[in-house]
C-alpha cells in the first residue's frame, strides 16, 4: 500500500512559481498538484515547468480550499512564521519535514501538503483547519522562502518515504470526530473563553497521532457513550438518529 502526497498551492500569485513547483514535483516523483484560485497560467508557467509541463497541465483547479483537500486523509499546512505575535496556540506545535517523514513511515493513505500565498501565507482560520503544521528550519535573518523553493525542500525530505500497511483514518471520518469533540465541549459547558484553544489543541493532538480507522470509530464510540450517560439525544446535524455500523457498535 502507498502513502500518496498531494501538493496544494493556495492562491499562488506568480505563474513562474507555479511552473517551478510542477518542475520540483517531477524532480522528486510527485504528480498530484491542486491549485486554489491561481493566477493566470500562461507562457511563463509552461516555460518554468520545463519538462514537467505534464504535471502543470494535469493540475486540478478549485475555487475553495475545502474542494482541494477533498479525499485527503490528513491536512498538513506549511508556515514560515512562528512569532508569538501571530498566535502561538494557532501555529504550534511545529514539525520539520524530516520529522514528518519519520512520523508517517509505514502508513498508507493520502496526505495533503498545503502551501500558502506568497505575500501573506495562510490566515489564522486556515491554519486552525489543518491537522498538523510543518516549517523549514531557516536563518532568522531571512526565514521566509520562495514558494517553489519551499516545495522543493519539503518534497526532497519526503522523496523516499516508504508507505506500509498501517492505514490512515479516512479524512471525512476524522472531520466527523473533530465536530463531535467540538459539540462535546459545548455539552459539558467547557469554559467558553478557553473552548477554542482547547478544541484546537485536541485537533492537533489527534491530527499528529496518525489515527487508524478503528481508532477514530472507537473514539467516536466513547464520546457517544459519554453523551448517552449525560442524557443527551444522539442526533446528527440533520436531526436524524446516527446510523451505527456493526463494526462501530463493538466500540460503544
Amino acid at each position: 500500500m502507498s502513502l500518496d502526497i498531494r501538493v496544494i498551492l493556495v492562491e499562488p500569485m506568480y505563474q513562474g512559481n507555479v511552473g517551478s513547483v510542477a518542475r520540483a514535483m517531477k524532480n522528486f516523483g510527485y504528480t498530484d498538484l491542486v491549485l486554489v484560485n491561481p493566477c493566470k497560467l500562461e507562457g511563463e508557467a509552461r516555460a518554468m515547468s520545463s519538462h514537467a509541463r505534464d504535471v502543470l497541465e494535469r493540475a486540478r483547479i478549485t475555487s475553495t480550499l475545502e474542494e482541494a483537500v477533498k479525499g485527503a486523509d490528513l491536512r498538513i499546512g506549511t508556515t514560515g512564521v512562528t512569532s508569538l505575535k501571530t498566535g502561538e496556540h494557532i501555529r504550534l506545535p511545529l514539525y520539520t519535514p524530516r520529522e514528518l517523514k519519520e512520523k508517517f513511515k509505514g502508513y498508507s493513505g493520502t496526505i495533503a501538503l498545503l502551501f500558502g500565498r506568497e505575500d501573506n501565507g495562510f490566515s489564522n482560520d486556515e491554519l486552525k483547519s489543518f491537522d498538523m503544521l510543518i516549517t523549514i528550519p531557516t536563518s532568522e535573518i531571512y526565514p521566509i522562502m520562495n514558494l517553489s523553493h519551499a516545495v522543493a525542500v519539503v518534497l526532497y525530505e519526503l522523496s523516499d518515504l516508504e508507505g506500509g500497511n498501517n492505514p490512515l483514518a479516512d479524512g471525512f471520518d476524522l472531520q466527523l470526530l473533530y465536530e463531535h469533540l467540538e459539540k462535546l465541549l459545548e455539552e459539558i459547558d467547557y469554559r467558553p473563553h478557553k473552548r477554542d484553544k482547547t478544541f484546537l489543541m485536541l485537533r492537533r493532538i489527534l491530527g499528529r497521532a496518525g489515527l487508524t480507522p478503528r481508532e477514530v470509530q472507537t473514539l467516536r464510540g466513547v464520546i457517544r457513550g459519554i453523551e448517552r450517560k449525560m442524557g443527551y439525544p444522539l442526533k446528527e446535524s440533520g436531526g436524524q438518529e446516527p446510523k451505527i455500523s456493526e463494526s462501530m457498535e463493538r466500540f460503544i
